[in-house]
């Protein structure tokens, strides 16, 4: 509990002996001691207790508790020290404004900070207060504000520094503000800040927020001494972005440098194992993680945990998430969605209940996991019942991504009409995944009138996601509409869009390897084709090939997955297991997904196929997700 400061008399700054000064001095020095990280709090009791003693501050004492204060974010204790700095006469020290005004800053008042900085006679510290208030500013979601201090200090001729760009260039998040950090970028480079390791992680980080991974990769490989911040940058940013294959290789690189990964490092490592299905190179990882003690993290349980249910192993994730003492909810999230996308919605209904038992207040995030899970098991009652309990149970208002939940949940059953009922009577306007998510259940139900309508809706929102205009084509096309399918593909035409490339990843021997449709790339890009060729020999007789996909098929070339798992049976060995995992960017179609049916079984082969929106288990061919997807 903060109590209040202890109410200063006295006026004059200059104390009236030498042993009131003597005094003082024992007290500011203790007091720097305390000004250190891990010791504010001391630092602010030990100022009460000078003021209890009567010992008189003065501008030496000032900024150490200023400094504390503000390290604790605490206003009202800083407010109260301002008054004490008034009343001392101290106010116009240099070192005492300064101190004023990063405490202002750092307790999130930046416009109070700024309206004492031009108050204050204008002295030699103006960099110093400059960078404050930039700083402060940014800090404060007001990075406008900080750029317009910025340009006002740099049309004084005030000179700025490192300390000016590590406040201002963070503020940088978006790829519309690409120019604008290239802009700071050469500044600093003209004033010399080259060689400010710093620096160059600052601008390193900017680069990959805005989008810009090429600068951002000829930055990084023009730093001569790379620290493990730089490392760090270059590995979370390709990681936040979906480069998982930019990511084990910096992982790699940077082993070969000699720098120890640290916690910061396996986070982003193991996400990207997840996306890559590299479990491999996911259990390596964890064997350092043992090895460097950091097992007991939980941030790194919890990456584990989601890193080995996306690449299928729920039982490694599940014995992983048995062996933590304390369980957070992000623990929980992480398990329960990787039962929901493997199709185990009962698990993840269970799971979600005792995690509301064990007293885990649940919130938007775990949500959108269970009614997910609720939607690929068809326990519409169950998601139905989670869904209402949002509100009256939790005090969460649903969102537009749980409204696309409940959405889907009331499509697949074949409830249509009441699903674009629900739509209709949304608190906010709907979304384009909304509207997406009963176009995606007017497919599974071949409705096409209403396919249409949601088409309307969804293209207006987004009118270039090209999945909707392939979703229509595919209703139209299983309705025997063909006008319909030259409708679609001439509006795509006319406004410039391509289907997106499929491609798929299978892990062999710790490397991912990538196929696209029609992929003629790969070394062993001809024994692939002979062995797709001696499958499609033995499931040619199969009746329940599915043809709908036939025409896109001989456009793009076959299918990406069909070439993964060409591969992975041609190296088949104790490397790759039994079962074979593949990870594909799209939906899987139709026609592929009948066809590993019957490979599985001919083969008696289990496969295992991770696609855009689940995992699809195929064995004795049959598929987890009993065709409902």
């Amino acid at each position: 509990m903060n109590l209040p400061l202890q109410p200063l008399r006295t006026k004059t700054k200059i104390l009236s002996s030498p042993l009131q000064q003597i005094h003082a001095i024992k007290w500011n020095i203790r007091l720097r001691e305390l000004s250190k990280p891990g010791q504010y709090q001391q630092a602010i009791t030990l100022y009460r207790q000078m003021l209890r003693f009567g010992a008189t501050p003065n501008a030496f004492t000032f900024p150490f508790i200023l400094k504390s204060s503000a390290a604790l974010s605490l206003p009202v204790s800083g407010a109260q020290i301002h008054c004490h700095v008034i009343k001392s006469g101290c106010q116009s020290e240099p070192f005492v404004q300064t101190a004023l005004i990063t405490m202002y800053c750092k307790c999130w008042s930046p416009d109070t900070a700024y309206k004492l900085f031009d108050e204050s006679p204008k002295s030699w510290e103006l960099t110093v207060c400059y960078n404050a208030l930039i700083s402060g500013y940014v800090q404060d979601s007001q990075f406008s504000n900080g750029l317009l201090l910025f340009r006002e200090m740099r049309s004084r001729g005030v000179a700025f520094n490192a300390v000016t760009v590590l406040g201002l260039v963070p503020g940088c998040t978006v790829p519309t503000h690409l120019k604008l950090g290239m802009s700071l970028h050469c500044s600093s480079l003209k004033c010399g800040l080259n060689s400010d390791l710093g620096v160059a992680n600052c601008f390193l980080t900017m680069y990959v927020r805005c989008g810009s991974f090429e600068l951002a990769r000829k930055l990084f490989d023009e730093i001569p001494m790379k620290g493990l911040i730089t490392w760090n940058a270059m590995i979370s940013g390709c990681a936040q972005n979906g480069l998982g294959t930019e990511v084990l290789d910096l992982y790699r690189d940077m082993e070969l440098s000699g720098m120890q990964p640290d916690a910061v490092t396996f986070v982003g490592v193991l996400s990207s194992c997840a996306n890559l299905g590299a479990q491999k190179v996911g259990i390596e990882v964890e064997e350092k993680i043992k090895r460097y003690g950091l097992g007991f993290n939980r941030f790194l349980k919890n990456a584990l945990i989601n890193m080995y249910a996306r690449c299928g192993n729920l039982t490694r994730a599940q014995a992983i998430f048995d062996e933590m003492p304390e369980k957070n909810l992000v623990s929980w999230t992480a398990i329960i969605s990787g039962y929901g996308m493997h199709g185990h919605g009962e698990i993840a209904v269970e799971l979600f209940d005792e995690m509301i038992k064990a007293g885990i207040q649940p919130d938007r995030t775990v949500f959108v996991s269970v009614l997910s899970a609720c939607s690929h098991a068809g326990l519409t009652k169950k998601g139905i019942d989670y869904f209402d309990s949002m509100e009256t149970g939790y005090g969460l208002k649903p969102g537009s991504e749980h409204y696309s939940c409940i959405v889907d949940l009331l499509g697949r059953a074949g409830r249509l009409q009441e699903a674009h009922k629900l739509i209709e009577s949304m608190p906010m306007e709907p979304d384009g995944p909304v509207w997406g998510a009963l176009l995606g259940a007017c497919k599974i139900h071949r409705n096409v009138k209403l396919a249409e309508l949601a088409f309307t809706k969804v293209v207006n929102l987004e009118p270039t996601n090209i999945g909707y205009y392939v979703l229509l084509s595919n209703i139209y096309t299983m309705a025997g509409d063909l006008e319909g399918v030259m409708r679609i593909r001439v509006m795509m035409r006319e406004r410039g869009l391509k289907k997106d490339p499929g491609y798929s990843y299978v892990e062999y021997k710790g490397t991912t390897h990538l196929f696209v449709a029609g992929d003629r790339k790969h070394p062993q890009i001809k024994n692939i084709y002979t062995m797709l060729a001696e499958l499609e020999e033995l499931v040619k007789e199969d009746s329940g090939l599915l043809k709908e996909e036939r025409n896109d098929q001989a456009i793009a070339g076959v299918h990406s997955e069909r070439l993964a798992i060409a591969f992975a049976l041609l190296n088949s060995d104790e490397d790759l297991g039994k079962d074979i995992l593949v990870i594909k960017n799209l939906r899987i179609c139709g026609d592929c997904h009948v066809f590993i049916k019957s490979v599985s079984k001919i083969l008696d082969h289990k496969f295992v196929i991770r696609d855009a929106t689940r995992f699809h288990h195929f064995k004795g061919g049959e598929c987890s997700c009993k065709d409902y997807w």
